[in-house]
């Protein structure tokens, strides 16, 4: 055997990688399901460009290494592309683009060899060509194979911004190459219609826009909201005045309405190092633009040179993508685990086998919640896709279930809190859960803080910084340690003179007596905002009615479903939490009872909406009255609005609520109603 000849394990590995990338070229072209990320399909194809280097006799006329894109769908009719679609070769780093720069000039040996060079950005969607004739849009075809795409163009034709028709000047033959794409703010907003819909969102926005280019009715294409961005040309017939460069032929195009990269985004430079800043400037950018990139396109912009250049079996010799640190991979997972944040929410987390990902490891990456875990069924052992953009915190976008272990079992969601082993509050179709626990060792500083906060407790000067000592000096470890702060125990802590310990410790003792609407929303009970907690409050009146009232008690409360009222059961039947009032009340805290509302006056289970001006009291005191009166105040009227107070300058909402027949009377006849007096 010679040196060239291939040993038996590498002539395997060739033929493994050859059909790893065959297949990642059919579901990345042709499902927009990729099966493997982009930095994984690169490295796989550097390394089966190498075994083929070292060994020609590996290389097969159709490798992935001398082919683009995939077989064209039998679901599509065929384009044949007046001239090829090639690939782009990648470079990563300033060594790569000086090679590059070198490989060219010993190519164009003898000939003067001073380039100039476009960049612009490396948009993630997916390659057209769009091919205009006598100015008008006849076909768009996707790259295909490269020389043979499929024909999309009905569905291309609902592009919003794409024009059908060229103005007059435009060439007799216009072959225009571009990336269709669907912007973040577009994705984001597509994903929570789909997933309104009961429908599972979609990936990432490349899938997206794939999946639209593909759809069979162009009605469906037309839903969508793609975008193209021009970045090359096909053949053209120019006729007299051709441009010598891209740089000028794409001022052509912009000219024509074509839509290209902004002009910020477009550089024309004269070396390597300049290249080098201007890449390096849109990767520290990246994450402000509206449309996701993977890196840079750097192009020769002298046609004459690039034509001198010409091209390898799969990529032109002129142009290079300087592709950005992949922010996108995968790997396994080695375990789920359960966090418990601040606010008590329990949010699973991938325990991952590191993974080099943005220029960091990547270990852990967020499940969000036990919905999302349902929905991906990730389980243990699985092998996924994760992506980190920017400074986000990594997250799983899809499970490779095809390299599923077999004894992979699916995941038990906790109905205990894994920190402190209180009872999970998790109701059916809510996507968040949450520890009931008040003292819940995760949650102590965020609760403390919100338990003393302006709207609940209102204990002035009880702010993070003072819970942060606490909790990591002192030792509080629920609301009740508070109330048994000593004046040596807080003058002792750093930054707080005796004057201020002894104020904090008199806006303590006020809070001991705080309402017991206040009180309920210090809590932190789940689903239990300002509001609600006002409603029980009124309804029930002590807290002792409160904490004995059963669900169907608390249901029957306007404005308390069942929802919260099995939150709130929950809460109160937690013993952690028992013990936590009971320490409470030795310490003296008693929450003042609510005057409790007339079930028989005039604006009880009532919905009523002020507008224009009130002059015998303010908007504020009037919404306070009707709630004492057993009613709701509301911003905006609707069939559901019982009655609306009219003051002068009364505008739309008068309007409305004529319009509806909703009664309509003035402040003075809202008091009589109000007190059962003249007024």
């Amino acid at each position: 055997m010679s040196a060239r000849d291939p040993s038996p394990e590498s002539a395997a590995r060739a033929a493994q990688l050859r059909d790893i990338l065959v297949e990642a070229n059919r579901r990345y072209y042709g499902d927009a399901d990729p099966l493997l990320s982009d930095f994984e399909y690169d490295e796989f194809l550097r390394e089966l460009q190498a075994l083929e280097q070292e060994h020609p006799v590996l290389a097969t006329p159709d490798s992935p290494t001398r082919t683009v894109g995939h077989a064209v769908s039998a679901l599509f009719s065929k384009v044949r592309h007046r001239q090829p679609m090639l690939s782009l070769a990648n470079v990563t780093s300033t060594a790569d683009l000086h090679a590059w720069q070198e490989s060219m000039a010993g190519f164009d040996a003898g000939a003067e060899f001073a380039p100039r060079y476009t960049i612009e950005p490396k948009v993630d969607g997916v390659a057209l060509e769009l091919v205009y004739e006598d100015g008008r849009l006849t076909v768009a075809a996707t790259r295909g194979d490269g020389m043979t795409g499929e024909d999309v163009t009905a569905n291309v034709r609902t592009i919003r911004g794409l024009p059908r028709t060229l103005p007059d000047g435009a060439p007799p033959l216009l072959e225009v190459r571009g990336e269709v794409y669907i912007g973040k703010p577009d994705f984001d907003r597509l994903n929570r219609e789909l997933q309104e819909r009961g429908k599972e969102g979609m990936a990432n926005p490349r899938n997206a826009a794939a999946g639209a280019l593909k759809q069979k009715d162009p009605r469906v294409t037309a839903e969508r909201p793609l975008r193209v961005m021009c970045y090359g040309l096909g053949e053209v017939q120019w006729g007299p005045g051709a441009p010598p460069s891209w740089s000028a032929a794409r001022e052509r195009l912009q000219a024509l309405g074509l839509p290209v990269a902004p002009e910020s985004l477009f550089h024309v430079a004269a070396g390597i190092d300049e290249i080098d800043r201007v890449v390096l400037a849109l990767q520290e950018h990246r994450d402000d633009l509206d449309f996701e990139i993977d890196g840079a396109v750097v192009k020769v912009d002298q046609y004459d040179l690039r034509r001198r250049l010409g091209a390898r079996s799969r990529s032109p010799r002129w142009a290079v993508a300087y592709k950005f640190p992949p922010r996108e991979g995968r790997t396994v997972v080695e375990d789920i685990v359960v966090s418990v944040g601040r606010t008590g929410a329990l949010t699973p987390v991938a325990v991952l086998r590191p993974l080099p990902l943005g220029g960091v490891t990547v270990t852990h990456a967020t499940l969000h919640n036990r919905i999302e875990v349902e929905r991906l069924d990730v389980r243990v052992g699985d092998t996924v896709l994760v992506i980190r953009a920017g400074d986000v915190i990594p997250k799983v976008t899809k499970v490779l279930r095809e390299l599923r272990p077999a004894d992979a079992a699916p995941f038990a969601w906790p109905d205990a809190c894994p920190v402190c082993g209180a009872a999970v509050d998790a109701a059916e179709g809510e996507p968040l859960s949450y520890c009931t626990n008040l003292a819940c060792p995760a949650q102590v500083k965020g609760r403390l803080a919100h338990f003393g906060g302006r709207r609940a407790m209102d204990i002035e000067g009880l702010g993070a910084r003072l819970v942060e000592q606490l909790v990591d000096v002192l030792g509080v470890h629920d609301p009740s340690g508070v109330y048994r702060l000593t004046l040596e125990q807080l003058a002792g802590l750093e930054r707080r003179a005796e004057k201020s310990a002894q104020n904090l410790l008199a806006q303590i003792d006020a809070s001991r007596t705080r309402p017991l609407a206040r009180f309920l929303y210090a809590l932190g009970i789940h689903h239990v905002g300002e509001s609600v907690a006002r409603d029980i409050a009124r309804h029930l009146g002590t807290l002792e009615r409160v904490i004995a009232a059963s669900a169907e008690e608390l249901a029957d409360v306007p404005g308390v479903g069942d929802v919260v009222a099995d939150s709130v059961v929950r809460f109160f039947e937690e013993p952690r939490n028992r013990a936590v009032l009971a320490a409470l009340a030795e310490a003296g805290v008693a929450p003042a009872p609510e005057e409790t509302r007339d079930t028989d006056g005039p604006f009880v289970g009532k919905i009523v909406v002020f507008t224009g001006n009130l002059e015998r009291m303010t908007r504020d005191e009037a919404k306070e009255l009707i709630r004492r009166l057993g009613g709701k105040a509301t911003g905006s009227v609707s069939k559901k609005t019982d009655l609306v107070v009219a003051g002068p300058g009364a505008g739309s909402k008068l309007a409305k609520a004529e319009k509806l027949g909703v009664e309509v009377v003035d402040e003075d006849e809202f008091l009589r109603r109000a007190t059962g007096e003249n007024a």
